[in-house]
Parts: structure tokens; sequence; C-alpha cells
């Protein structure tokens, strides 16, 4: 519909895909002790558009629990004012998650890729998705005696009441049982953790999820995927109920189903195959540790092998699925 057209074209930021260069400074540590989820401290933030550099100031705090406490950079919830994105590419945006990378390691920016990676790889697979757009950070840290500059990977998160705005419905926040939650949705959402290796991650409660409600159907939105095997990254923990021995270890965390919707998501996964891999292949050169991209890419083969052969594939998924 027109309607739909007018408020997608609208949105210059996640419109386009190239990467946006950008400026920032400020300390993480500083930011790590800010517990308050109201208290954004204001920073300036540059970046490049059409071979020009622009600044505005933005409010950041920092988020997530897990990270928060474990990582050096934390992820970022970033605050826009009105007047300053007025007549620019953030034009219309309000609030945006940026993820830096984790820990200073030789493999952060490759992590930070890979989770990219993974938030394109579940838009091939349903339209109720979170739009990301990628970053190329100068990144100034100011807890030092001297300021240090490096350059990180990042990228930008779309809000969720975005997400729920441009399929005509909201965000709903309560305890929902998953079996309430629309099948089909549901299935999609469970196979791609199975996918990616993630079993950090409730429907039910939540965590690194939201609901959205859109034409009286429930339809979670996952986020947050740096705890899964495609990404493998150091700080990985194994959750000790599951069973699991390693993060890499595949465990379908979805609920019991009709066969046949099981069996419909799984030719949506197949059919999107040859995308999914092409969508590796656009993020190959950029990786610093061709490793890093060999890994991740037999960690996507290796799921296709699971799904592919209808034995293994009701093993693995249809047959653990969850009853409660």
């Amino acid at each position: 519909s027109l309607i739909m057209f007018a408020q997608e074209t609208n949105d210059k930021l996640f419109s386009s895909t190239g990467v946006i260069e950008a400026k920032m400074s400020f300390s993480p540590k500083l930011i790590r002790k800010i517990k308050s989820d109201t208290v954004y401290v204001d920073t300036q933030f540059q970046y490049k558009t059409e071979g020009q550099w622009n600044e505005m100031t933005i409010g950041i705090r920092a988020r997530g629990n897990f990270r928060r406490s474990t990582c050096y950079y934390p992820p970022i919830k970033v605050d826009l004012k009105k007047k300053q994105v007025k007549d620019t590419y953030f034009n219309g945006q309000k609030k945006l998650k940026l993820v830096l990378p984790c820990l200073q390691e030789s493999d952060k920016n490759d992590n930070i890729l890979k989770e990219l990676m993974v938030y394109k790889l579940f838009e091939l697979i349903t339209p109720y998705h979170f739009k990301t757009r990628q970053l190329s950070v100068e990144f100034t840290d100011l807890n030092k005696k001297k300021p240090v500059t490096e350059n990180i990977n990042a990228f930008l998160i779309e809000d969720d009441k975005k997400v729920a705005k441009r399929h005509g419905g909201k965000v709903f926040e309560r305890y929902i049982h998953p079996l309430a939650m629309d099948s089909d949705a549901s299935i999609r959402n469970a196979m791609f953790q199975y996918m990616i290796g993630n079993t950090d991650f409730s429907v039910a409660y939540q965590h690194n999820g939201k609901l959205l409600y859109i034409d009286k159907k429930i339809i979670p939105l996952p986020y947050d995927f740096d705890m899964s095997g495609f990404i493998n990254p150091s700080y990985g923990v194994v959750n000790q109920t599951l069973n699991i021995s390693s993060i890499r270890d595949r465990k379908y965390r979805g609920f019991k189903r009709d066969d046949k919707d099981f069996y419909a998501v799984r030719d949506v996964f197949i059919g999107q195959k040859e995308a999914m891999f092409a969508i590796l292949s656009n993020y190959q050169a950029s990786f610093d540790n061709p490793s890093e991209f060999t890994e991740a890419k037999e960690y996507l083969m290796s799921f296709f092998e699971v799904i592919e052969n209808e034995a293994s594939f009701k093993k693995n998924v249809i047959d653990v699925a969850r009853t409660k």
C-alpha cells in the first residue's frame, strides 16, 4: 500500500546499506558505572555523508546486563534529539541501539561482523525483524590518562516501536505463554536460534527478545545474539541446565507444534539457503581474521546438514521440541 511505502522511504538511516563512517569519544568505564536506565550522558557524534563530516550531540547510556558487566565497551542505547536530527540521515529516529565490540581482543571486530550478519540472516526468514546499519567508528577512549583512538566495527539497531509501527502493530510487554504466540512466527524464531546455536533467550520472559502484537497475532522479535555458537565469543557461557557442553552445541528450544508447521518452516530455511551464504560472502573481505569467517560459514553449513536430512531434522528439531 502507498501508506506503508511512504513510511518506508521516510527512513533514510536504514534504507541504505553502505557503511557509515563515524567518530565518537567517551569513557566506557564512566558509561558502565551509571546504573540508571534514565540517565543519558551527552556526547558528540560525528558521521560522514556524501564526503562531508556532520556533527551532533547524542545522549548515550549502557544497556544489557551481561555485556554491561562483562564487556570493556558496553552496548549502548542512544537518545537522539529532535532538533539535531531534523533534515539529517537520522531524521525520524528517536532511540537506537548501538552495538560495539565487547572486549579488547583480536577478534572483537570480527565478532561484530558476525552478529551483524545474524541480523541480516534473520531478515531473510521473517518480515518481523529489526533493521540494522553498519558503522565504522573511529573511537577515542577517554578512560586512559592519554586518550587512545582506535577503529572499531559497530552497528545501529532500530527501535522496537519502529518495527511495530512498520507493521501497523505495537510492542507487547507482558508474560505470554509461548504456545499462545503465533505458531509460524514462533517456529521461525526457534529454528533461527537453533541455526545460530543460541540458547540465551526466552520468548516467555522476553529475555533478548520483544513481542509484537500485529493483526491479533503475537510475534517474537529477537535481538542480542552474541552468546551464540555462530559468533562463538571468548566470553561465551554455557547454559548449565540444557545438557550441552559448549555454546557451539545446538539445542532446539521451541515448543511442540503441528508437524506440518515445522515442515513448512523447514522449507523456508532451505529456500533461503543460497541467499544466506550470499550474505556471508558480502562480509568476507571485511574480516580481520579469515579463520573467524570460515568458522562461521562452516557452522551455518552444519545447520543445513541437519535440516536437509529428514531423519535428522525430525530427531534434532521435531522430536525434542518442548512440552513445558
